[in-house]
């Protein structure tokens, strides 16, 4: 049975290139997912019509958004439980605490605060996702995060930044509330590293990994 990885962080934390060094880093037999799965679910679609402000006054409603990322997750976990009988690590852009942290901040509350309680009462235990094996944290400052995407959104064809990506002040709670979440090491271990550093990939697979 291979390990479930997680990598979290702010928008523009650095996350796509830390799975791409960690997948080189790693080698043998690993499969990547990301979250939220768009153009292959229909809750995560969805998902992106809210973040873009296209379904009405929805996208402000902060559990209706989380159960949509939720169910996109829970139409992914027969392929991550294969993946994972399957392979040595399955490494995740995003996953549950992703969800805990942004909905936490948009309403203001902390990493040990209800909302929290309430997505692994969805994710975990009712939907019976599986639970990772370790996270990894990349923090970054908001305004390392910011111009990161704004310089994506202006690079990358059709990657225009969403309402959560353009509000640094949301960006900076949901920065806090994934302190908090790796300082009790909700779900799984958590491993925090500057995202503005070079950090020691090897070193940094050993950890995750054992």
């Amino acid at each position: 049975m291979g390990r479930l990885i997680v990598i979290e962080g702010l928008d523009g934390a650095g996350k796509r290139t830390m799975a791409d060094k960690l997948t080189a880093e790693l080698g043998g037999r690993v499969v990547r997912l990301a979250f939220p799965r768009y153009g292959e679910d229909i809750h995560a679609d969805l998902v992106r019509e809210g973040l873009h402000g296209r379904l009405g006054g929805f996208g402000d409603e902060v559990y209706g958004m989380a159960m949509l990322y939720a169910l996109d997750r829970r139409g992914a976990a027969p392929d991550i439980r294969a993946a994972l009988a399957a392979n040595d690590v399955v490494l995740l852009d995003r996953y549950v605490a992703s969800n805990a942290a942004f909905g936490a901040a948009r309403l203001r509350q902390s990493a040990r605060g209800e909302f929290v309680d309430w997505v692994r009462a969805v994710e975990i235990d009712r939907f019976g996702l599986p639970v990772p094996d370790a996270h990894l944290l990349l923090r970054v400052p908001v305004t390392v995060a910011a111009s990161r995407s704004a310089h994506r959104e202006a690079t990358e064809s059709g990657r225009g930044r969403d309402t959560w990506e353009s509000d640094e002040a949301l960006q900076a709670r949901v920065a806090t509330v994934y302190d908090g979440l790796a300082a009790d090491d909700w779900l799984a271990p958590w491993h925090v590293v500057d995202g503005t550093s070079t950090p020691d990939v090897s070193a940094l697979a050993e950890a995750l990994t054992h």
